[in-house]
């Protein structure tokens, strides 16, 4: 898993939304910003997850932050998830795995008996100044949006 901590400046990284609009983490500085990793897009946890962040999306703004999700899905999946679920944030399609590594949330996971590497679900605040202020290893899926609130 992610040897980043808290205290740490986050990792600097680029990558393109659904829309093709690059993303880096200069371009937020001065501002909060949620990097909240999943693994795929359409599947019952991951919907939860980006729901949930949409349900609360407002109040997340008014507190200043910032959301970016990062997956390994297509921007044609991320379009489709997006439209779907009228997700008002950005979705990096990181599909060569560079934000996913700087992060080191790529790993051995098991699900049904299986051992595969894949992405676990990770999600890291940081402050204006670029530093990890938070990071939840295990975000509730239903309740994510709140659990960042209530930092």
């Amino acid at each position: 898993m992610t040897t980043l901590k808290v205290g740490d400046k986050a990792p600097q990284f680029e990558a393109n939304d659904q829309n093709g609009n690059a993303h880096n983490l200069s371009a937020y500085a001065g501002k909060k910003l949620v990097v909240y990793f999943y693994p795929k897009d359409n599947t019952p946890g991951c919907t939860q997850q980006a729901c949930n962040l949409r349900d609360n999306y407002e109040d997340l703004q008014a507190k200043g932050y910032a959301i970016l999700g990062v997956s390994m899905d297509s921007a044609a999946s991320h379009n489709k998830f997006i439209e779907k679920y009228t997700l008002p944030f950005p979705l990096l399609a990181d599909t060569e795995r560079k934000v996913i590594d700087a992060f080191g949330v790529w790993g051995p996971k098991k699900f049904m008996g299986k051992e595969y590497d894949g992405i676990h679900r990770t999600t890291f605040v940081i402050d204006e100044a670029g530093t990890i202020t938070h990071i939840f290893d295990k975000p509730k899926t239903k309740e994510h949006g709140i659990e960042i609130l209530d930092l």
